[in-house]
């Protein structure tokens, strides 16, 4: 009987250290420090990235911001995420899922979402980019919002201030054109862009949350 106690004692302990580390990863964990870009990688124009104010700062030629902090390894598949964004007029910036660190250019893998209200290009804030577009203006320039997103299996939601802007499922058997074959549904970082040299937007209070596959 003793014996049995025991095992059941070790069996219960096991089944609520698997819930407290199941709980822990489920709570939201902050990317940035709000001092530094320790934690980030970017490769070409590194410049086009500064800390100003507790803020991470997205201007300047064509650059990501990768990153590949300690945080889940920096490897996601199912998550939420969260960050507070203020664009300038004008400009164009992004936030990608499922990405990986690249050098230069636009990056390859992964999908984006769209960080823009008053830019040329008519996708507007919360698109998914090129795959679920936004046209509607839902936030204005020079003031802060949260952009949301939310992966769950082949499930993406967008949210900007709490509203639902993007509700898109990826379908099973999927084909991207030319040029897109990368977004799809994997694992991977999170990437910022700074767009354009005309382009200024701010970000900060970055925060993820891990979720069960």
């Amino acid at each position: 009987m003793k014996k049995f106690l025991s095992s059941l004692a070790i069996v219960f302990c096991l089944i609520s250290c698997s819930a407290t580390k199941q709980a822990s990863s489920q709570k939201w964990i902050s990317l940035f420090d709000g001092k530094s870009l320790q934690g980030w990688q970017v490769g070409e124009n590194a410049s086009s990235f500064s800390i100003e104010n507790g803020t991470i700062v997205a201007n300047g030629e064509v650059a990501h911001l990768f990153y590949n902090g300690d945080i889940n390894n920096h490897n996601f598949k199912n998550f939420e995420f969260k960050a507070d964004v203020m664009t300038t007029p004008g400009s164009n910036s992004g936030i990608y899922f499922h990405t990986a660190y690249q050098e230069k250019s636009w990056p390859s893998k992964g999908y984006e979402v769209q960080v823009n209200n008053s830019h040329t290009d008519w996708r507007r804030t919360g698109s998914l980019y090129a795959i679920e577009d936004v046209r509607d203006v839902s936030v204005k320039d020079n003031e802060w919002y949260t952009e949301y997103i939310m992966v769950q299996g082949k499930r993406v939601v967008i949210k900007i201030n709490d509203k639902t802007v993007v509700d898109y499922t990826e379908p099973a058997d999927v084909k991207r054109t030319a040029g897109q074959e990368g977004r799809l549904i994997s694992n991977g970082t999170f990437a910022l862009q700074a767009h354009d040299p005309k382009s200024k937007v701010y970000f900060k209070n970055i925060m993820v949350k891990t979720l069960p596959e």
